[in-house]
């Protein structure tokens, strides 16, 4: 075994030779639950405590995969029980994610549903049991996770994004651009799939199946969503912004970023500094990357003497995300450094608002992200105000009361989202104070 380079791991494999590893709950076994079963079988100093998940033969499934004998497995119904099984080394699985959230020997949670709703309801059941919370669920994290990062600090633990996915992993080399003293002109990712708006689940049934992957996922990526809740999140951390609605997404090579996604007057798109944006070129998925400048002339020298690039503005590049596999090290941190990977400011730049993907008539009920009736769009969080629109974490279950064409904008007015759901009134006091604040 070569020497531990990593302090984290060397803290890790200290915690694993004293017994108390890291205690994980996982909510969520689907494709990324199931990759970070596997994944914390193969970390050392981490252990998976339990799992909730309505559909039990998933969580098996994915304990199974990851080489946990059967007769390790329990299933559970209570937070006692989850704590019963930790006690015996066996893997709790339970359909009740409020006793996840309550079970005293789970040091961290990860929340891999996907659902703005059970992601803000499991996020505060988990802080509310002194839990660290690691948010893969970005959807819920750019529609209150301010709140919830708030609430955590309030209880003093820690809420973060995930490591692994988009956001993060462009956060880690916006930070390093940072240390080092350059100027951030844009930030963002290589969309990953071949970008069709008007997706939907039936054109993709056969690939998502190729793939093990759901349909309607597969689709909040192809119809650009996801990249557009990914580049609020970027933007809801950093203050960078979009540039304009929906971004440029220019189809800039790898080689080509550092000349495209930069200011009109120096050649580029971008009308100012400090944006997110993403690609489709060739050679950036499923990387990220930031746009840098510097003002001074021997760092510009030695910037193009070290190949960056021939200026003056240079890529950062980090040409991987792996997303699950990278999660568990945000549990890791939150736990054994108390550090957050990613956490929301105080007040939102950005916001990913709600678009119709066909026309919607009154009286329909809105499914969820990824089927046929909505898309994300990101904007400035002034743009989305002046529009009235409404963000597409308060979407799913909401009814549209006049008719909606598509390719317009859902607002709260011609759309009312779930008031009885607890990310809608989170959401709806949030609003209420930065309508406040912006008053000032």
């Amino acid at each position: 075994m070569i020497a531990n380079v990593s302090p984290l791991v060397a803290e890790l494999r200290a915690r694993a030779a004293a017994g108390r590893p890291v205690t994980v709950g996982l909510a969520g076994a689907g494709q990324m639950g199931t990759d970070m079963v596997v994944q914390l079988a193969r970390m050392p100093g981490l252990r998976l405590g339990a799992i909730s998940e309505l559909r039990a033969p998933s969580a098996l499934n994915a304990c199974t995969l990851a080489g946990h004998p059967e007769e390790k497995l329990v299933r559970t119904s209570s937070a006692n029980a989850i704590d019963d099984a930790i006690r015996q080394d066996r893997i709790a699985i339970t359909d009740d994610i409020k006793a996840l959230a309550a079970a005293n020997l789970i040091d961290v949670v990860i929340d891999a549903t996907g659902n703005p709703n059970i992601g803000t309801l499991f996020a505060l059941d988990a802080i509310a049991h002194g839990k660290h919370v690691v948010m893969l669920n970005v959807e819920a994290d750019i529609t209150i996770g301010r709140h919830l990062h708030a609430e955590a600090k309030k209880a003093g633990v820690v809420y973060t994004g995930a490591a692994g996915d988009e956001p993060a992993a462009a956060l880690e080399i916006i930070g390093f651009a940072q240390s080092l003293g350059l100027e951030i002109v844009c930030a963002g990712k290589g969309k990953n799939n071949p970008l069709k708006f008007d997706a939907v689940p039936a054109e993709y049934e056969a690939e998502a199946k190729a793939r093990n992957m759901n349909a309607r996922m597969l689709v909040e990526f192809v119809d650009g969503s996801k990249t557009m809740i990914e580049m609020t999140a970027i933007a809801n951390c950093t203050g960078l912004m979009p540039d304009v609605p929906g971004m440029h997404g220019p189809a800039a090579t790898r080689e080509q970023l550092a000349d495209v996604l930069i200011p009109k007057s120096d050649g580029g798109v971008l009308s100012k500094k400090g944006c997110v944006d993403y690609s489709i070129g060739k050679g950036v998925a499923p990387g990220v990357f930031c746009i840098v400048g510097t003002d001074h002339s021997r760092v510009l020298e030695r910037m193009i003497d070290l190949k960056v690039g021939k200026g003056p503005y240079f890529t950062i590049f980090r040409p991987y995300h792996l997303t699950s596999l990278e999660v568990p090290l945000s549990a890791a941190r939150a736990v054994v450094h108390r550090q957050a990977d990613m956490v929301p400011l105080e007040q939102p730049v950005a916001e990913a608002v709600t678009l119709a993907k066909r026309d919607l008539k009154a009286g329909e009920t809105l499914g969820k992200i990824g089927e046929t009736e909505y898309r994300a769009w990101a904007m400035t969080a002034a743009e989305a105000r002046s529009s009235n629109g409404v963000p597409l974490g308060l979407a799913e279950g909401a009814k549209i009361v006049k008719p909606v064409k598509a390719g317009e904008l859902l607002t709260y007015d011609n759309c009312v989202p779930d008031d009885s759901m607890i990310v809608t009134q989170i959401r709806k006091r949030l609003d209420q104070t930065d309508a406040r604040f912006h008053t000032l």
